[in-house]
């Protein structure tokens, strides 16, 4: 193998996969970039085994083709202190590769690309789908917090995407809380569906950027692919059924609360620092016109209240929230207004932008109360 590439695109490629490089791995192989030069592009290639991304390079020049592995850190180190200038890599008969820039060179081993395992896509029976990328990035933004760390049932520790005839639904709960996130502009002829699991959810969310117009998904029972500009992700879909949250989705919940978010957002956590640390117990009181948000800790004979002007259409009601929750939901919504949806103190709250209450509900959020004293 013989190229000349500019030394900040490939430094670029290499950021752009290296998050699936292991830490540490039971195949050391997997500790390095992958690289495939055919004709004028290099092809970049990371992968732990359950993750995989790649990208292409377009490269100055090609002397000779090839494939080879080569180590992540140093590599990625070395062009970390090199200005932007041409770099020269040149494959030498003893297992290393010469790394030449104007002033200087370094010698580094490179391992046989045979060693490197096959990526495993998707198959034949795999379905496609176009998906806006900035939708996808802020259904994943506004639903992977909401992600679960179970052992027990990993469906829960990831992002169920359901796509539907006239639009897809992601998902994510952690049996606290529930996040919706609709958008009109994906469908499928048949309905279909697939868990993605938080880390590769948290890549694409990272990695996706603000030039990107679509990303290609491709899904069968296994795995999935996430396509766009140059760059492509493989990583293995978590295997189980997702409960059938439709049915925990409030549909008559007839006292309604409307405020501003941030208002509400910054009394949930001014009232929440006198809490007890252990529940994070807080408490809402509901009356027409004004809604009192309190706190204690008798541990520390500390406690704290405020009264918040709002609109509040209903019975008058004392609800109990766990405050992280309530927090982590408002932090995630950034729209001005939002509306709650009570039915009584003992069963979940709907939280959902005031704009889009009418629309299409395109983000909703359902929260279980906790028993007060």
């Amino acid at each position: 193998m013989k190229l000349i590439i500019s030394s900040a695109e490939l430094l670029k490629g290499l950021m752009a996969v290296s998050k699936a490089i292991p830490a540490k791995s039971s195949l050391p192989i997997l500790e390095n970039f992958l690289f495939d030069l055919k004709g004028n592009m290099l092809e970049i290639t990371a992968s732990d085994s359950e993750l995989t991304l790649r990208t292409q390079i377009e490269v100055e020049s090609t002397a000779e083709e090839g494939r080879i592995a080569v180590p992540a850190k140093h590599m990625m180190d070395l062009l970390k202190e090199l200005p932007d200038q041409p770099l020269t890599i040149n494959t030498t008969n003893d297992s290393s590769f010469v790394c030449s820039w104007a002033s200087g060179e370094s010698t580094l081993p490179y391992f046989p690309a045979e060693d490197y395992p096959e990526i495993v896509g998707t198959d034949e029976t795999a379905t496609v789908i176009q998906f806006p990328a900035q939708s996808l990035v802020e259904g994943i933004s506004s639903t992977i917090y909401a992600t679960a760390d179970d052992e027990i049932r990993p469906a829960m520790n990831g992002i169920l995407f359901d796509i539907d005839t006239a639009s897809t639904t992601l998902v994510a709960s952690d049996s606290h809380k529930l996040i919706c996130y609709t958008t009109a502009d994906v469908s499928t002829a048949e309905k279909a569906s697939f868990i993605l699991h938080k880390k590769p959810a948290g890549i694409l969310k990272a990695i996706i950027g603000k030039d990107a117009e679509t990303v290609e998904i491709a899904f069968d029972a296994k795995n999935a692919s996430f396509k766009f500009g140059n760059t492509l992700v493989i990583c293995r879909l978590v295997i189980g059924k997702y409960p059938k949250y439709r049915d925990v989705i409030p549909q008559n919940n007839s006292n309604i609360l409307r405020i501003n978010r941030a208002q509400l957002l910054n009394t949930v956590r001014r009232v929440s620092v006198c809490s007890n640390k252990a529940s994070n117990h807080i408490k809402f009181d509901l009356k027409e016109g004004n809604l009192m948000i309190s706190a204690q800790d008798l541990g520390f004979s500390i406690a704290a209240h405020e009264n918040v002007a709002c609109q509040y259409d209903g019975a008058e009601l004392t609800i109990g929230f766990k405050s992280p929750f309530i927090i982590e939901i408002l932090s995630n919504m950034s729209c001005g207004e939002i509306v709650m949806k009570f039915l009584d103190s003992k069963r979940a709250a709907l939280i959902l932008p005031a704009e889009d209450e009418a629309e299409s509900e395109k983000i909703c959020g359902i929260i279980m109360p906790i028993m007060i004293s």
